[in-house]
């Protein structure tokens, strides 16, 4: 039986869309209030999903535990009231969109899953605005 499951998370972060390139203004242009000097804030909402066969063994596709833990030490715990921009390693030179911190979260758990696991992201920086990888 071929079947998904999910799991929800948060963290909260500060960023600014900036790219070095470019001047000033057309950073202000192209990033508007987002290119903020000062930085500026979301609470992202995180979903995870993980599809592939269930064990007849266990009944489990995965364990939504190990899923939890996984999330929590690898992404929570790493972006959680941080700086993306100055605290983090993965945007020192890549751009915070919500589209890289997406592909990002998806690199990160997908080094710690089995390869029989298909894995998606999605990530709201907004209840409006999100982003999903893959799409």
């Amino acid at each position: 039986m071929r079947i998904s499951a999910f799991r929800k998370a948060h963290f909260n972060a500060a960023h600014r869309l900036h790219n070095p390139k470019w001047s000033e203004e057309k950073n202000q242009e192209v990033f508007g209030l987002c290119n903020n000097p000062n930085y500026h804030g979301h609470n992202y909402e995180l979903e995870v999903k993980v599809t592939g066969e269930v064990d007849p063994e266990t009944g489990y596709l995965i364990d939504l535990k190990y899923l939890k833990d996984l999330i929590s030490e690898q992404i929570e715990q790493r972006f959680d009231h941080k700086n993306l921009n100055l605290d983090t390693e993965e945007f020192r030179e890549l751009n915070p969109t919500a589209e890289n911190i997406c592909f990002v979260i998806w690199n990160i758990l997908r080094g710690h899953l089995d390869d029989r696991y298909e894995l998606a992201v999605r990530l709201y920086e907004t209840p409006r605005n999100f982003v999903e990888y893959p799409a």
